[in-house]
């Protein structure tokens, strides 16, 4: 028996899985999902050929997740500053032609960000071949021809980011460590001295 004031308990189990007179479909289907993912596969195939020998991801800079709970990530981002391009002395523009990702809304908020993208930039700098425009005028930062003839494909994500191996330091316990204040100790005496600090002052 319902008991309360309550809503009358009157659901409806009769799910639409065939497409009829009674309107669309309740229950979407993903009956295609292998074709789609061999579809999408063949797509990346005829990108990549078409636009050989140029890779094709692009570099995008290290960035910090957002808010505090995930402050501590570091991810691919979406593009290089302005600032980080000029510090590596690029411009936006020839960046764009050079396989580099920039995003003009973002900005760095402390230079230990933007001297790490920095250094992936001259990085990706060294390792960068440019193809002449015309084979026989070659300009300032163009690739030789034997340059040109051995270069292949990079296939991948450009400059992957490393995480830092997560190893334990094992360290050995001195006589200093065991007589003195623990780090827990400290901080609460001094948050204690601090709390009298004023009624020691009144006294005196």
């Amino acid at each position: 028996m319902v008991k309360h004031n309550n809503v009358v308990p009157n659901i409806h189990c009769h799910k639409k899985y065939m497409a009829g007179s009674r309107g669309p479909l309740k229950v979407k289907l993903a009956l295609n999902q292998a074709t789609k993912k061999k579809s999408r596969r063949l797509t990346r195939a005829a990108k990549a050929a078409a636009i050989a020998p140029r890779p094709l991801q692009k570099l995008r800079p290290a960035v910090h997740c957002p808010t505090q709970r995930y402050s501590a990530k570091v991810r691919l981002g979406r593009g290089f500053t302005l600032d980080e391009l000029k510090a590596a002395g690029l411009t936006a523009a020839y960046a764009k032609t050079v396989g580099i990702c920039v995003d003009h809304r973002r900005s760095n908020r402390s230079m230990e960000s933007l001297d790490l993208n920095v250094a992936r930039l001259n990085e990706y700098k060294s390792k960068l071949i440019v193809f002449p425009k015309k084979r026989a005028i070659l300009k300032k930062g163009d690739a030789s021809a034997a340059e040109c003839k051995e270069a292949t494909q990079f296939k991948g994500s450009i400059l992957p980011i490393v995480k830092a191996p997560t190893t334990i330091v094992m360290e050995t316990v001195t006589d200093e460590m065991k007589n003195g204040q623990s780090a827990f100790t400290t901080m609460r005496m001094a948050a204690k001295e601090t709390k009298v600090v004023g009624v020691r002052i009144a006294v005196v």
